[in-house]
């Protein structure tokens, strides 16, 4: 799990201050980037299910795919020119997501108690993550004024071809993890990719959260595609070093996911996630690094409550919802929805919008922010008067 998500977050922070000033860049061709992967998302399922679930054990395919992404990832860390830099973006992409249902298989089928001790192994996960930004940022300084301008930012790739070598090499340690047949309990491809669940849409209420979940990744694409960019352009120091602050604040907002569920209910628990994004973009909109670099530390420390109180919040919701027998096809199909449909449509829109604000100097940042801040302040209050209220008891794994 650590170096799993590791190598992700080695990288895929920092693409898009990357591609502007290494790469030079648009806006539209950072889009392009960062969607591919929602394509990775997308074939993920028909990946997992035909494959995986079929006809390889999940830990050797996992350490096979590792290895030949470490090739793709240095690749990229040689291309000198975004039309080299794409495909083999594309490739690795359509290779990786895969990954984050495999380790999560074995994972699941080597605990005695998944309930009890797979959120103890997923922290790790996001320790790896803050790993990435915090060497990057602060043992490197490769996110730095002077590194930036030497094009150093590409030195991620490497950083992330031998995470990759390291993690391909050491899976095929992992616990043996064979496929399992359709007797033995193993999802149908229909159920993975969430066919299964459409007749859910046929409740109103999950019908608005599930357009909600769609239109809400509008707002994600631009912290995902532009943060990064947005806070090295305006001469933060250590930007990507800070940016953990976001990934340390899910821990503490998963910790209060209960008590907000239990407490105020579904309704105001989704709403108050979707609110969190219109208020940390308009702290960006007005921050700058100088005397108001605390509204940039608080937008960024908002992620926590943005993606645990709407998307697992979500989780939980369609959990309740699908019931067991839809509940694999229901999460494949939000899943699909938000991470496939959501992020490839929000990607495309703020590469648009970011390209509408951008000049010979530095982007019109505060413009850039406002944009998503509306739709997101859109987005709340049309599930507010469209969204009936439900009351779930959640308790935390392992409590």
């Amino acid at each position: 799990m650590f170096l799993e998500f590791f190598i992700w977050g080695g990288w895929f922070v920092t693409m898009g201050s990357y591609l502007a000033l290494s790469l030079g860049a648009t806006g539209a061709q950072s889009a392009s980037a960062y969607s591919t992967q929602s394509w990775g998302a997308i074939v993920a399922p028909f990946f997992v299910g035909l494959i995986a679930d079929r006809y390889v054990n999940a830990e050797r395919l996992l350490g096979a795919i590792h290895l030949v992404g470490a090739v793709l990832m240095y690749v990229l860390y040689r291309a000198q020119q975004f039309d080299d830099f794409y495909p083999y973006l594309l490739a690795y992409m359509i290779l990786y997501m895969p990954t984050l249902a495999l380790v999560n298989s074995i994972a699941f089928r080597s605990l005695e108690d998944p309930s009890r001790y797979f959120s103890r192994i997923r922290l790790w996960g996001t320790i790896g993550w803050i790993a990435a930004g915090l060497i990057i940022s602060y043992a490197f300084a490769w996110d730095s004024r002077a590194a930036l301008a030497d094009g150093m930012l590409r030195n991620t790739f490497l950083m992330c071809s031998v995470a990759s070598v390291l993690l391909g090499l050491f899976s095929f340690s992992l616990p043996r993890t064979p496929p399992i047949g359709a007797a033995d309990g193993r999802a149908t491809l229909a159920q993975t990719v969430g066919s299964e669940a459409l007749t859910l849409l046929r409740d109103r209420n999950f019908l608005v959260f599930f357009v909600a979940s769609i239109l809400i990744c509008i707002p994600l694409a631009f912290y995902y595609q532009h943060a990064n960019q947005f806070l090295t352009e305006i001469g933060v120091a250590n930007a990507t070093g800070k940016q953990t602050l976001g990934q340390a604040s899910e821990v503490l907002f998963m910790l209060a996911l209960p008590f907000f569920l239990n407490r105020l209910g579904m309704k105001v628990t989704l709403l108050l996630g979707m609110l969190a994004w219109a208020v940390r973009y308009v702290l960006f909109a007005f921050g700058d690094a100088g005397d108001l670099a605390l509204f940039l530390l608080a937008g960024i420390a908002l992620h926590g409550a943005c993606y645990d109180f709407f998307f697992v919040a979500g989780q939980i919701y369609t959990d309740s919802r699908a019931g067991e027998r839809y509940r694999s096809s229901a999460q494949g199909l939000i899943t699909l929805a938000t991470y496939g449909v959501g992020m490839l449509i929000g990607f495309q829109i703020a590469g648009a919008v970011t390209d509408m604000h951008a000049g010979p100097g530095p982007h019109d940042w505060p413009r850039i922010w406002l944009f998503p801040a509306g739709i997101a302040a859109l987005i709340s209050v049309l599930f507010l008067f469209s969204f009936r209220n439900v009351v779930i008891t959640y308790e935390r794994p392992g409590v």
